[in-house]
């Protein structure tokens, strides 16, 4: 098939992203969920010690279900954060810089959703700003808030590369995320070492394949 070439310094945003709005412009938490109380979360952990065989009177388990809630709450902190306003502030002193963005290499960890197991590995993202660039800071917060939920890496990685083409609106997002997942390389399988690669591009990236091809070689460092 025939690759279909745009004009890559147009100005023209990337198309609409497939993202719901409500992954970007608000915090993940349903206003209309009852949650459990902190209590009766440290209850639950408490009962899964009891589960897997545990004696949970014994001294070095007495506070185990406080500190379990209070990882808990660490780790999923991204529930509570809003990608919008962490891409709210822009800066328009760009010197006229025409080229795209990249930032490789940003750490991460999250926890999938179908055994609540880590997965961890790095992000590498670039953008083609029209007039406006956002701090680079702000994209390792965005990856974080979107890691920091129960995930699987498709999603967070088609999360990560549609709040970015949503909020921000620039000519083309592009977004490949590598993890190894524990819920393999510690059971199940047991394949340790293995690595997942996904990837998600909009805009330029995805109608021009030299733009795609030169992002790709950056990442490499090639």
């Amino acid at each position: 098939m025939d690759a279909i070439i745009k004009p890559i310094r147009t100005g023209k945003p990337a198309e609409k992203s497939e993202i719901p709005a409500s992954d970007y412009m608000a915090s993940a938490i349903d206003p209309g969920l009852v949650r459990p109380s902190r209590s009766e979360a440290e209850a639950a952990a408490k009962t899964l010690l009891a589960y897997i065989g545990e004696n949970t009177s014994r001294e070095g388990l007495l506070d185990t279900p406080r500190r379990m809630i209070e990882a808990y709450d660490e780790l999923f902190q991204g529930y509570a954060q809003c990608p919008a306003e962490i891409l709210d502030r822009t800066f328009g002193e760009t010197a006229g810089y025409d080229d795209f963005v990249l930032m490789r290499d940003i750490n991460f960890h999250s926890h999938c959703e179908h055994h609540v197991m880590p997965f961890y590995g790095k992000a590498h993202i670039a953008y083609a700003p029209v007039d406006r660039v956002v701090g680079l800071s702000k994209l390792a917060r965005l990856v974080d808030a979107f890691a920091h939920r129960l995930q699987t890496q498709e999603h967070l990685t088609a999360q990560v590369a549609g709040a970015i083409n949503a909020i921000l609106k620039p000519r083309g997002v592009a977004v490949v995320m590598e993890a190894e997942h524990t819920c393999m390389s510690v059971r199940g399988i047991a394949k340790a070492g293995a690595k997942t690669l996904t990837s998600r591009f909009t805009g330029v990236f995805q109608d021009n394949p030299e733009e795609q091809a030169r992002f790709l070689s950056m990442v490499r460092g090639v």
